[in-house]
């Protein structure tokens, strides 16, 4: 039992050190960031691109000379772009899917849905909930790629498994619709009511519409689904 006990406290203790990492890193500042950047530091590059990507209004002090205080910095996609790219090529997941959503909505770089949906199934690839959603949409929507509503409902399925809500409405319609699987309405509402629980507005009404079609036992059955399902996370590399 004593070496149980350590065992525990061991594991703990090392998950407690990795919150306190992480904390580490966010509230570190440009100049504290900045040299374990150079040093190809792949959190503290993501870290700064996010910096950079958000951006804070800059403050002012009595004489009207700028200054900013705590970690804030101008915005500059640009910059958030070097450094999502500098960590994304050595594989965090996290900047793999910003660098993605920089090219989709052209933020520093030109729009470009290819180079866009390459990052994203990267940070897919890897279990990223958010890339995997996105990566669905892009199937979906035929941006940068055929339309392929079966790699679409791949993606979103993997998204939806994890939990994301907005996956779960999509594979959710997926069924509804038949596409890019089989027609489907247990397993729609199925999916709609875990997305609706989550406060999915819109897969609340398709659900409600969709219970206007079936019979008592077909309801129940996505139910019961709905209840026994418990999310499977990835874990994505950062």
């Amino acid at each position: 039992m004593g070496f149980i006990k350590y065992l525990l406290l061991a594991v703990f203790l090392l998950a407690g050190c990795t919150s306190v990492l992480e904390q580490n890193y966010s509230k570190k500042s440009l100049e504290e960031l900045l040299p374990l950047a150079e040093q190809s530091d792949a959190e503290a590059q993501y870290r700064l691109g996010e910096m950079y990507r958000s951006g804070e209004e800059p403050q002012y002090n009595e004489f009207d000379e700028e200054y900013y205080s705590g970690k804030g910095v101008r915005r500059d996609d640009q910059s958030a772009v070097k450094w999502f790219r500098k960590a994304a090529e050595q594989g965090h997941a996290e900047a793999q899917v910003r660098l993605g959503g920089m090219y989709y909505y052209s933020g520093g770089v030109p729009r470009d849905y290819q180079e866009a949906l390459k990052w994203f199934r990267k940070a897919a690839e890897q279990g990223l909930a958010q890339a995997q959603f996105s990566s669905g949409s892009m199937y979906y929507k035929g941006e940068g790629v055929p339309q392929d509503y079966q790699q679409a409902a791949k993606w979103y399925r993997r998204a939806a498994e994890q939990g994301l809500a907005r996956a779960q409405y999509n594979l959710g319609s997926n069924y509804n619709f038949g596409e890019g699987v089989p027609n489907d309405y247990v397993l729609a509402i199925k999916w709609y009511n875990l997305s609706a629980a989550q406060g999915d507005k819109g897969a609340a009404e398709a659900r409600d519409k969709l219970a206007k079609k079936m019979n008592t036992s077909q309801i129940q059955e996505a139910q019961r689904l709905a209840r026994n399902f418990k999310p499977k996370k990835e874990n994505p590399k950062k």
